[in-house]
């Protein structure tokens, strides 16, 4: 039976969670090390009120200790149960008739052993605490932390940070407990963290609900999410829905990037967009930053709390150090971020203060100087912020003494005068060295330790920043109104769950997607008379549901430009598929005019199983699978999405012209791309995988020459 999709947790569901006036500790104990005794040193600092609960105790130091919730003198708006998971019902059950708002439960042994009599446990549990409006989470719980108000419960070692958070702080949402605290530990060097948010085996309370509390909880200016996965991923993608509406940033590093389910795929393209490809394209849809690395997450995260919408999409670079330098421009060019050169005022400014052993180009090298003329700085990096092409300004630093902690007091200064962000990148390797700490508490700017994650986050904010500009564009299709029930009558027609190529590209030109034309033969001197018809050169390729991948299976013959020519290909083609065994079952063989040469693509779709129909493109032909130079977006894609997938793709130049080839009409492709996605997002219920491969390009002339669609399983 499949449960129902439940709507994500809002904050004033959450409420008595996060804003807790009374957390009560069931299992609260003088032994110490216990996970009570700890949860109680933990909550020392604490504003509300803290109650104690275990029956083996009347006192526990000063405070008084009580034999069950019942017997308390308030209901608590949480309850940490540090008890064992043998009493774990029972006391769920407690709470749920005292009215608690909350349970966090520490206690583990249940689903992630994988036993199903603990699997139902854990089942049970979280149904009575639904059922009776206790938000649960957990169990196999670590806690949770809130710096503002000193609820951090927990029985592990807290972070402390040496004052409150302020404004620019970051929200921590992590399915892993020990790196949701890791995280944690960037207080300690003066990273503002809000809260953190772990949900151990999210039985009731998911890493869903958390970002979508997060997106409403004032205190936090930007969400770092440590992801792993879940059942209904869609609920994440609705909480990042409501983050991007409240322009809440929300960043992601999603672990578990296999691609499962990929290697059962028929086509080339379901190969290629395996979960991995899915996850990331349901996060770019929704307006998430999604980064590849751990180190990355709350680096990018802190920045982006920090900083106010972009002015301007260029970056000024003023460094120290020439080769500190040249390593920015290296990397602002491999994540293609614009370092434009300065307008004639500010290069007026640079050319009167920096040496001529120095540059005063972006990227600027005041140099070593810099020492004997301490307000260089002042002047370079004042010009170079008011300067109008520039975003942001970046200084690398590469001595951790304590003249550095003057120059990021500056940095911020000026960012706020200008209202555009800092970024230090701490290239010297002592990490806590002198002036860390003062760069990681200035509201102003973001301190980064690599000069690659640096300049990816500052593209990231570029991004975000132009898309909110942008707005959602308008929602338009582009097929034919009755291009749905066609190619529904089509593939309810075909005779198997693979499509012959000729079956297929009568659905994709249902579609308004172009197809070469072709004749069906069966024997050598029909092949002749169609080609004679058609015109040469012409292609010979044998039609069997039986072989996908023809190619593979010797079953093409190419560039045939005579009567003879054709008769010993079409020898050949029936000769190599009578070998293929199992034997397979031949219609015929397909004659096609042979399309003159051009940039091949593929274009496909795939549904899959938790976020439906995607749409894929790439560079294709037969090296599809070795170069996998493809983009992903969640289908039906829009004009800008197609766009962008295209942008994507590391051969994109060669859209542009290569070799002698026209460059290709982008505008066609993009609407060839549109289309195929729209076949997929309609007929999600009748099509698995979609392959057009290839697309061959030149100019505005593009057509498929081949084409695959793998109809869904009948249902068991």
């Amino acid at each position: 039976m499949t449960m129902p999709r439940r709507p994500v947790y809002r904050r004033a569901d959450l409420d008595r969670l996060l804003n807790p006036k009374s957390i009560a500790i069931v299992g609260a104990s003088a032994r110490p090390g216990s996970f009570g005794e700890r949860t109680q040193r933990n909550l020392a600092g604490f504003s509300g009120r803290v109650h104690l609960v275990n029956a083996r105790y009347e006192r526990l130091g000063d405070q008084p200790c009580h034999p069950s919730i019942a017997a308390l003198p308030e209901v608590p708006d949480i309850a940490v149960v540090a008890a064992p998971l043998e009493a774990i019902e029972g006391v769920v059950r407690d709470c749920v008739s005292a009215g608690v708002g909350a349970a966090i439960l520490y206690a583990s042994g249940f689903a992630e052993t994988g036993k199903p009599e603990r699997i139902a446990l854990q089942a049970r549990i979280a149904d009575m605490a639904r059922e009776g409006g206790l938000r649960l989470v957990g169990p196999n719980c670590i806690g949770l932390l809130d710096y503002a108000s000193g609820a951090t419960i927990s029985f592990a070692a807290v972070p402390r940070p040496a004052s409150p958070p302020g404004p620019a702080a970051v929200g921590i949402v992590s399915q892993s407990g020990n790196l949701g605290f890791a995280l944690a530990q960037s207080v300690e060097r003066g990273v503002a963290i809000s809260r953190v948010l772990a949900c151990g085996n999210s039985s009731d309370v998911d890493v869903a609900d958390c970002v979508a509390a997060l997106a409403e909880d004032p205190g936090c200016a930007a969400i770092a999410c440590l992801f792993e996965g879940m059942a209904d991923p869609t609920r994440l993608i609705g909480a990042a829905e409501i983050a991007w509406e409240a322009d809440k940033p929300l960043v992601v590093y999603k672990l578990a990037t296999g691609e499962q389910g990929a290697a059962a795929a028929l086509s080339h393209t379901g190969s290629l967009a395996g979960s991995d490809a899915a996850y990331r394209a349901a996060f770019e849809r929704a307006g998430v930053v999604l980064v590849d690395r751990y180190e990355a997450l709350l680096e990018t995260a802190a920045f982006l709390a920090k900083a106010p919408p972009p002015k301007a999409p260029g970056v000024a670079v003023v460094s120290t150090s020439g080769g500190a330098a040249i390593m920015a421009a290296d990397m602002a060019e491999v994540r293609g971020v614009s370092l434009p050169q300065p307008n004639a005022e500010t290069q007026a400014v640079l050319d009167a203060r920096i040496p001529e052993f120095g540059s005063a180009r972006n990227p600027v090298d005041i140099t070593a100087q810099v020492l004997n003329d301490p307000e260089s700085l002042r002047a370079c990096a004042g010009a170079l912020f008011a300067d109008p092409a520039y975003g942001a300004v970046l200084l690398p630093n590469g001595y951790a003494y304590d003249f550095a902690t003057p120059r990021f007091a500056l940095l911020g200064e000026l960012a706020a005068q200008h209202g555009k962000p800092a970024c230090v990148v701490w290239v010297t390797e002592w990490l806590e060295g002198p002036g860390a700490r003062e760069a990681e508490a200035n509201p102003r700017v973001g301190v980064f330790r690599s000069m690659d994650r640096c300049f990816a986050a500052l593209a990231a904010w570029q991004a975000r920043g132009q898309r909110r500009a942008a707005g959602r564009p308008p929602t338009t299709r582009l097929s034919p109104p009755d291009a749905a029930g066609r190619a529904a009558a089509l593939l309810d027609a075909a005779a198997g769950r693979t499509l012959t190529e000729r079956e297929a590209k009568a659905v994709l030109a249902a579609y308004g997607v172009p197809v070469v034309g072709e004749r069906l033969v069966t024997d050598a001197e029909a092949a002749v008379a169609a080609a004679e018809a058609l015109g040469y050169p012409v292609v010979l390729k044998v039609e069997s549901p039986d072989l996908p991948h023809k190619t593979e299976a010797g079953v093409i013959r190419l560039d045939l430009r005579d009567a003879e020519a054709v008769r010993e290909g079409f020898a050949a083609v029936m000769a190599n598929a009578t070998r293929v065994t199992p034997p397979p079952r031949i219609n015929g063989v397909l004659v096609q005019p042979m399309v003159p040469a051009g940039l091949e693509l593929v274009i496909g779709a795939r549904r899959d199983p938790l976020f439906g129909p995607m749409v894929v493109v790439g560079l294709g032909g037969i090296l599809v699978e070795l170069l996998r130079d493809t983009a992903t977006a969640l289908a039906p894609v829009q004009e800008d999405e197609a766009r962008a997938m295209l942008r994507r793709l590391k051969g994109y130049r060669l859209l542009q012209g290569f070799r002698g080839l026209p460059p290709v009409d982008q505008d066609r492709l993009v609407e060839i791309i549109r289309r195929v996605s729209e076949l997929a997002a309609d007929q999600r219920e009748r099509i698995a995988e979609i392959d057009v491969n290839p697309l061959i390009c030149a100019g505005d002339r593009q057509v498929a020459v081949d084409a695959l669609i793998v109809r869904s399983a009948p249902a068991p």
